[in-house]
């Protein structure tokens, strides 16, 4: 039973994004290694950018930046 874990900023992503992400890592994994899409399990986590940091900082003081 394959697990995948897709963690993304909470900016907005749309329930249907995540609908598409969600078949899409699917689909990949029954193609790729033949795996039973009735038993993948597909999370999304919504991170706030106050909590995800890249190069020592928050990625919100990044955005700002227009990083």
């Amino acid at each position: 039973m394959p697990y995948v874990n897709i963690k993304v900023t909470k900016e907005g992503v749309t329930p249907n994004q995540k609908g598409e992400l969600i078949k899409g890592v699917t689909d990949l994994l029954a193609n790729v290694l033949g795996k039973n899409p009735e038993t993948t399990v597909v999370v999304i986590d919504e991170v706030d950018t106050d909590n995800w940091g890249i190069g020592g900082e928050r990625v919100t003081l990044r955005r700002q930046r227009g990083l």
